[in-house]
């Protein structure tokens, strides 16, 4: 009997305790507690409305949970970790953003960012980045209006002469070139270069570029002075084309790339001129050993040099080469000396292999040897040199392929060389 009493008494200690246990809340207890000062409280009934879809509740709690005295609600309830509180005024601020209500949401936005909010902090950056692109394009507008309005009162005279002596240039021409330049080159050279052929520094500028657009070959579509101007031009148009790009796309990339993106333009005009005077290069490069040949086979034959390079133009393949001979020609026939047209051969084409071919045929000229036997050891050099460049580049493709075998093919391999064996280890 003792021991039923016992049991009895062990049955109703249980029951009190379970009845003392907590129970799990509801949405109600966490209003309730909203209301009696736990804002983080309020962020969670927030949340809850927000999943109901209930906006107007939402914002009603998270409202109060953003605007709530913090350390007030520390003194009734554990709060230790203030940012859920600091949250609402996140989700606040996207609101008000959402219903283009800017001051509201920089307000939201300050509160996240003090809470230590990290995505707060990055709309705030975001919000003064857009502030300093809206003043850069005021300061771009103004240079634009400027530059117009300068080109508007030039001699528009001297820019129709200079369009008739242009129209052998063709349009495919400057395509070929690449996209920038082709729909780049009408603006600049309308608006920009007139300003840069103005300017004191004018005949640095030419200086500089002078030999490089002559051994790219396009001296027929730029001068030095639309090289520069193609230069500032893409100063703005990169950033214009950015922002352009952004807009369609609907994307949300930092303004701040803006700065870096207008050094990038005005450097692409170098990085896209050095690539065409390597690949012309190669093209002269590669012409070489059939028209020294052919030179040599001509002089041999009983022609001068002016008829062996003649008939050079007429067997070979159109390339870089025979332009090249055909401008030197050209200038032979207006007076220059042969010395003088084979240097300024070697000066367009700044190619070892044309230069000692250049040099050589000018100490020949200048003690009166036939070069005859000169032009068939040239040719025999310069085959040499370029079975050697072959072999050269042949080489390094066998160590240029290590780098995808190392990445991807070896660890195929591995995988399915090991992958039996580590399963059966585990197995074991």
């Amino acid at each position: 009997m003792g021991s039923v009493n016992v049991l009895s008494q062990d049955v109703v200690e249980t029951t009190d305790k379970v009845s003392e246990a907590p129970k799990p809340k509801g949405i109600d207890d966490y209003n309730n507690e909203c209301l009696l000062g736990d804002f983080s409280s309020c962020q969670i009934s927030g949340n809850y409305y927000h999943k109901k879809k209930d906006k107007k509740q939402s914002v009603l709690f998270w409202d109060r949970a953003c605007r709530g005295n913090l350390k007030r609600s520390c003194l009734k309830y554990e709060c230790h970790n203030p940012k859920p509180i600091f949250a609402s005024c996140y989700q606040l601020g996207m609101i008000a953003e959402e219903k283009q209500l800017p001051q509201a949401a920089k307000m939201y936005y300050k509160r996240a960012c003090d809470g230590e909010i990290d995505e707060g902090c990055y709309k705030l950056k975001e919000e003064s980045d857009s502030i300093l692109l809206h003043y850069m394009s005021i300061i771009l507008i103004g240079i634009a209006v400027l530059i117009v309005a300068r080109t508007m009162f030039q001699d528009e005279s001297q820019f129709r002469a200079s369009e008739k002596l242009e129209d052998n240039v063709s349009k495919s021409s400057i395509a070929e070139n690449g996209i920038i330049l082709k729909y780049s080159r009408p603006v600049f050279k309308r608006y920009i270069s007139p300003i840069v052929g103005s300017m004191k520094a004018k005949k640095k500028i030419r200086e500089k570029y002078k030999r490089v657009i002559a051994c790219s070959g396009l001296s027929d579509i730029l001068t030095p002075d639309d090289f520069f101007s193609f230069k500032i031009f893409l100063i703005i148009g990169f950033p214009v084309v950015f922002l352009g790009i952004r807009a369609f796309l609907e994307e949300t990339w930092p303004l701040s790339y803006i700065p870096l993106i207008s050094v990038g333009g005005f450097f692409y005009p170098d990085i896209w001129i050095k690539g065409a005077i390597q690949k012309r290069q190669r093209a002269v490069l590669m012409a070489m050993p059939f028209a020294v040949d052919m030179l040599a086979l001509s002089v041999e034959a009983g022609l001068d040099f002016i008829a062996a390079m003649q008939k050079v133009m007429e067997k070979a393949k159109r390339s870089a080469l025979v332009d090249e001979f055909e401008i030197m020609l050209k200038e032979i026939k207006v007076g220059a000396s042969r010395a003088e047209a084979l240097r300024n051969l070697a000066w367009r084409i700044d190619l070892i292999e044309l230069s000692s071919f250049c040099a050589t045929l000018i100490a020949a000229d200048s003690v009166g040897a036939s070069i005859g036997p000169i032009l068939k050891n040239l040719a025999g050099d310069i085959r040499q040199k370029k079975s050697a460049d072959i072999e050269q580049q042949a080489a390094k493709a066998a160590t240029k392929i290590l780098i995808p075998m190392i990445f991807f093919i070896v660890p195929a391999v591995l995988l399915m060389i090991a992958a039996p064996l580590v399963g059966d280890f585990v197995g074991n």
